[in-house]
């Protein structure tokens, strides 16, 4: 057997794996194989000849389409050339800085912006997907009264009624539920509407929110503050259940900066500044679910989240900070990796640093405080600055004292301005009930959702590329947002409720937030520099004012609740995240990074406890926590902890649109009131039922071929070229293609598998610029998605708790391409640049260039998947305006591969023959030739850690 394995499935061969190879063939594909059907086969083939013509994409017809000319064409419009605009996206609040290209007033794909210092010009998969929900025909497009057709008009004479009476009561009665607010304009709108009426209220409710991380710091410093942490600075790294590379504040910069301690160049570290002291950094992990940081750790154990309180307060006590109580480590952790651990750190005092995940409860976050203050990181690698936060809250508290006011009935109009806390608010609050006592609800949402439905009145949210608006970075930098089109449902933005409110419905969200920004930035200069701000998506000086705060911690140990023998994390998922992206199909059909599952979530155990409980993939069981009841399939995961389960969040959808509805199993409905996120006590019992799921881990196998290739930094130090000749140098071996022709480019593309973090931001950058459909879940389980580009996941080492790698896989363009000699039409052909090139027009669909690829990185478009979603043209226009013009869409019926954006590579050759022919005006043998580095392939601009080098 190799040393590397994809899955569970390739160390034995067991049914499943017998029954998912049969699927990977249609449906009559038997026969083929039968020497009694022979006579099937014939007519088969001759069925197949004859539909050839009709169905194949070299003769299907493409819809006609009228285009209609400008007549008067808007200025710097340039049919062809795209402009690039500067905004902003959020998640959980917080802002990543946004460059969005548009083409003739359509904004077509999101890259990073390199001027925000949250992106650097990198983007992850959220904020590359937001451009798909934003031509999401599924989005609401009315504003809704009690589910019927009304108008904002109307909206806004009930509206103003209601308000009437509560003015004379000073707002008693009136209660504002919002997200996570960072935007400054927004915050200074509900402050002078608690102004005006005090007695009002305002509510947070963040499903994934940053409870932990708040009290946390009060608890160590008696006062709210933010942490940031400066990877580039770090030696060693301790991650306690934090998946610092993904998902949380700041996560695109985290990534970047630790990454940066990692290259190496000619065997040795390599600096990103000149000169530099530099040192490989080290990253030790102790986590519950796999995440990206544990795959990136040099030491991982897997640690139920319950122990994760018992290592922090064992090692915080080694290293010399006071704590109640002292106990060992969790036995689950090897003494050897304690004491490698506890001696690293001390050695790197100032060059170190401890991050705990926000899911751990607040005396995690409290002892990590307390351990880089021990080692003397705090100002070094570990920086405290005033909240990013518009208004700090224990918004689970906040969300409980909202429920328990609309009980007492105390709530006459509640504003719900985002989220979906009928859906996602933990169980125990029993919030729909609570909700549906109040007299007037509203709801400001992009979807007609679970709390939409049960709302007097809904108002469709404009999408954050259609409104204008700011927000503030993990920095507390301000961007602010600039619409890229008008917003195409007519939505409305929580700057537009909160004046309609407040008796200003006439003013609009862009009058709103300059207005704001008039008043902060000022001067007779504000025009000036108001332009700056929205060119460059970043507000100048705005960082938020670095802080050394008092120290107050006094170490106490918490009564937690009775331990079971079974714990459960219940945790944003890598793809959907809290269920604000389940319609976004891009999303759900993305393998997600370590378990490469799509269009579900899944019980994970690890190995050795499914063993034990007799239960195996795809096996339905019951989860039963306080009462509560949840049927979910399993999913057997190495590198989990045993006895412990872990479910994923945002699935199990009632109302979501088209592509998110009834997907998964919504684990809210098991979510305590408690601010872990996770749980002790879960009972788990199978039902002898059994669910499919589609997982990608096991598809377009390579049949042995042993691509990944991995050496400890000493054994490339000693051995650069410790991979074996002839896969490193192929061009030496003996061949009896013809050499190629001599050009003025030849393309390649080089992956730094170091740098990779199998974060999947590529995948999708890939899928926006290249038009990649969707392929539905029944595609998905029988082998075709059709992603140009993939990540394959790899372990190694035993099964309870391997190593992990990844490998990114896409058409490497051979020299000398096996795909091309075996086309019998001349559909895929080598250009002299070196490019392997598909003739759509050509390809009649044998397939066997497919066959041939050794990587398995070619895709065939077996069906029309627009249709195949009810997504077509005449029925969802707004998915036409979504297409990049400077790329095919393909019909059914041809080959699909990863081109290295050769649309781009062409863009910069004409560019590059614009600019020769205005240099050849003053010098007539000047020349100007394409520049390597100068073309960005779609992957490469959005990979956060620069580990894809193109040129």
């Amino acid at each position: 057997m190799n040393d590397f394995w994809r899955g569970i499935d390739e160390l034995t061969e067991t049914p499943e794996l017998l029954e998912r190879l049969h699927r990977e063939f249609p449906a009559q594909a038997g026969e083929l194989a039968d020497p009694e059907s022979r006579r099937a086969f014939l007519k088969l083939m001759a069925a197949s000849l004859g539909l050839a013509g009709v169905t194949l994409s070299g003769c299907l017809r493409q819809p006609e389409e009228k285009i209609v000319p400008y007549v008067r064409q808007p200025e710097d419009f340039i049919p062809g050339k795209p402009l690039f605009y500067a905004t902003s996206t959020t998640l959980g609040g917080y802002a990543t800085g946004l460059l969005v290209e548009s083409h003739l007033g359509r904004p077509t794909k999101i890259e990073g912006n390199p001027q925000h210092p949250a992106s650097f010009g990198a983007t992850d998969v959220f904020a590359q997907a937001s451009i798909l929900s934003l031509y999401d025909p599924d989005r609401s497009q009315t504003v809704l009264k009690a589910g019927r057709i009304s108008t904002w008009a109307e909206f806004l004479t009930a509206l103003s009624a209601k308000l009437k009476v509560l003015r004379e009561a000073k707002g008693r009665g009136l209660a504002v539920l919002t997200e996570t607010v960072t935007s400054p304009t927004l915050a200074h709108q509900l402050r002078s509407l608690l102004a005006e009426m005090p007695e009002a209220t305002w509510h947070q409710h963040e499903p994934a929110g940053r409870d932990n991380v708040r009290a946390g710091a009060r608890l160590a410093f008696g006062e709210y503050a933010d942490t940031i942490y400066h990877f580039e600075l770090a030696e060693v790294v301790l991650s306690l259940d934090a998946d610092f590379l993904s998902g949380m504040p700041g996560s695109l910069r985290y990534a970047r900066d630790f990454i940066d301690r990692r290259r190496i160049v000619n065997a040795e570290p390599q600096p990103r500044e000149p000169n530099a002291a530099f040192k490989m950094n080290r990253l030790y992990s102790a986590e519950s679910t796999p995440g990206l940081a544990g795959a990136a750790a040099d030491h991982r154990i897997p640690l139920k989240p319950g122990d994760i309180e018992r290592l922090a307060r064992a090692l915080a006590s080694q290293l010399g900070v006071e704590v109640a109580s002292p106990a060992g480590a969790p036995d689950d952790v090897p003494k050897a990796w304690m004491a490698a651990l506890v001696g690293d750190l001390q050695n790197n005092r100032e060059k170190s640093l401890v991050i705990a995940g926000e899911g751990q409860p607040a005396a995690v976050h409290a002892l990590v405080h307390a351990i880089n203050r021990e080692l003397g990181n705090v100002g070094r690698t570990v920086e405290h600055i005033a909240p990013v936060e518009a208004e700090p809250v224990d918004q689970l508290a906040s969300l409980r004292d909202l429920a328990e006011r609309m009980r007492r009935d105390e709530v006459s109009l509640l504003a719900v301005l985002g989220g979906n806390p009928v859906y996602d608010a933990p169980a125990e609050l029993e919030f729909a009930a609570a909700y549906d006592r109040v007299p007037f609800r509203v709801h400001l949402s992009p979807y007609d959702d679970e709390t939409s439905f049960v709302s007097h009145w809904h108002v469709p949210a404009a999408h954050e590329l259609e409104a204008w608006g700011d927000a503030r970075a993990f920095d507390g930098t301000a961007g602010i947002q600039q619409p890229l089109i008008a917003p195409l449902y007519g939505g409305k933005t929580a700057h537009d409720l909160l004046a309609a409110l407040a008796g200003h419905p006439e003013l609009t969200s862009y009058d709103i937030v300059r207005r704001y920004w008039k008043g902060r930035l000022g001067g007779e200069d504000f025009e000036a520099k108001w332009r700056r701000a929205v060119h460059d998506g970043v507000v100048e000086g705005t960082k938020a004012e670095t802080r050394m705060p008092d120290w107050s911690f006094r170490d106490e140990v918490v009564p937690s609740a009775a331990a079971g023998k079974f714990e459960i994390a219940l945790c944003p998922d890598p793809t959907v995240w809290d269920g604000r992206f389940a319609n976004n199909g891009w999303l759900q059909e993305l393998p997600k990074p370590l378990t490469k599952l799509t269009w579900d979530n899944a019980a994970l155990l690890s190995p050795q406890t499914a063993s034990r409980l007799g239960i195996s993939n795809h096996q339905v069981v019951e989860l039963t926590l306080g009462g509560r009841k949840l049927l979910a399939p399993i999913w057997i995961v190495p590198g989990l902890p045993d006895d412990f389960v872990s479910l994923s969040l945002g699935y199990g959808r009632k109302r979501s649109g088209r592509i998110g509805i009834g997907v998964g199993v919504n684990a809210y409905e098991l979510r305590p009131a408690r601010h872990e996120w996770f749980a002790r006590s879960v009972e788990l019992a199978p039902t002898g039922t059994r669910h499919e799921l589609a997982v990608t881990q096991s598809h377009h196998s390579m049949e042995g071929r042993d691509l990944i290739k991995v050496a400890t930094l000493a054994q490339f130090q000693e051995d650069p070229e410790f991979i074996d000749g002839e896969a490193r140098h192929p061009e030496e071996l003996p061949t009896l293609y013809p050499e190629a022709e001599e050009s003025e480019n030849r393309w390649g593309m080089v992956i730094d598998q170091t740098a990779c973090i199998g974060c999947n931001a590529c995948v999708v950058a890939c899928q926006a610029e290249n038009n990649v459909p969707i392929v539905g879940k029944e595609q998905v389980v029988i082998g075709r998605e059709m992603h140009w580009l993939r990540i394959d996941r790899y372990y190694k080492g035993p099964i309870d708790d391997p190593e992990t790698y990844f490998q990114p896989m896409m058409c490497v363009h051979c020299e000398n391409a096996p795909c091309e000699l075996v086309c019998p039409v001349g559909a895929t052909v080598h250009s002299h640049e070196g490019l392997n090139q598909m003739v759509y027009n050509r390809c009649v669909g044998t397939r066997y260039c497919s066959n041939n690829c050794p990587y398995k990185v070619r895709r065939f478009n077996f069906l029309n998947y627009n249709a195949l979603f009810n997504y077509e043209a005449d029925q969802s226009p707004s998915l036409n305006l979504l297409r990049n013009p400077d790329v095919t869409v393909r019909s059914r019926g041809v080959m699909e591969k990863c081109t290295y954006c050769v649309q781009r590579i062409n863009a910069a050759r004409i560019q590059v023959e614009v600019e020769e022919v205005q240099l050849q005006q003053t010098d007539p043998n000047a020349k100007r030739v394409i520049k390597d580095g100068e073309v960005l392939t779609a992957c490469q601009q959005a990979c956060p850690t620069e580990a894809l080098v193109f040129g």
